[in-house]
């Protein structure tokens, strides 16, 4: 197995040239639509950043485990050439899709992605803001290592998946060429991921391709301003409520709920499900 670079640790620099970018760029042209920056919110997004690098570092420990155990049951090994990286690095983004769609609509995942969706700005500080519990991430690659994918390629995949979507959480870039906006997540995409109307909701899955969203029919296209943030949101920067306040709402449900199924609707269920009301008792028709 060939060594493959850190992408995140050598893109640090990177992210830290093109943050100071758009700030002066904020300073100097503000637009008094977009959403901006707020010191306490960026410090909590940077914040966020470190800690789920600390994290995942323990979340890795367990998951290469697996992982590694799998390549070596399976028979398939994919070599790593210059070749086989792109095909890579497009089966990754694939299931990526799946995953980031999975934890959209599944409420115990939710829990941890929501992190992402928390704040109600939108700048490349914002792409920092990550989860401290993406343990719930690593069964939708399973099928890749089951393939015969090294993990450690596979961690060179979604590292680049990663690295790529830094740049598309930014209102300084209107719109891309039209061919480029057709096939890949940009900025416009993106913002239209992060907005808590109603038509927004749920939509945009991709990482760096957005042709997926197109097949499996979650697109939207960016039509009006969006709100950034959650439908109701958390109004606080404390890093630790951040990271778990909808685990904590959902052990509020659970104590609250009335019957098992009505408990395991609260975990697996979306993350606006709650249960019907109770129908009132139908009148008795009249026989004929």
């Amino acid at each position: 197995m060939p060594n493959l670079p850190d992408v995140v640790v050598w893109s640090i620099p990177a992210f830290v040239l093109l943050t100071v970018v758009e700030v002066i760029s904020v300073r100097i042209h503000p637009d008094e639509d977009a959403a901006g920056y707020e010191a306490k919110d960026a410090a909590t997004s940077i914040g966020m950043g470190l800690g789920s690098l600390l994290f995942d570092f323990l979340w890795k420990i367990p998951i290469v485990a697996v992982y590694t155990a799998l390549y070596e049951l399976t028979p398939l090994r994919v070599p790593v050439l210059w070749w086989t990286i792109p095909l890579m690095l497009l089966a990754q983004d694939f299931f990526y899709y799946w995953s980031h769609r999975g934890h959209h609509v599944v409420r115990i995942l939710w829990a941890c992605h929501v992190v992402h969706h928390s704040s109600r700005k939108f700048n490349l500080t914002t792409a920092l803001r990550q989860p401290w519990t993406s343990l719930t991430v690593w069964p939708f690659y399973v099928p890749l290592v089951a393939a015969g994918v090294h993990p450690a390629a596979l961690a060179f995949c979604s590292s680049a998946n990663l690295v790529y979507q830094f740049w598309i959480h930014t209102e300084r870039i209107d719109k891309m060429p039209r061919w480029f906006e057709f096939v890949f997540n940009t900025p416009s995409h993106h913002r239209v991921h992060h907005a808590s109307q109603g038509g927004y909701l749920d939509r945009n899955f991709g990482g760096i391709l957005i042709v997926w969203d197109r097949l499996f029919g979650s697109f939207v296209a960016e039509t009006e301003r969006p709100v950034y943030g959650l439908t109701k949101n958390i109004n606080t920067f404390n890093p630790i409520k951040v990271a778990t306040h909808e685990y904590v709402a959902i052990v509020k449900d659970i104590k609250n709920a009335r019957s098992w199924r009505e408990r395991a609707g609260r975990v697996f269920r979306g993350p606006g499900w709650g249960p019907a009301p109770a129908a009132e008792t139908a009148e008795e028709t009249v026989p004929a």
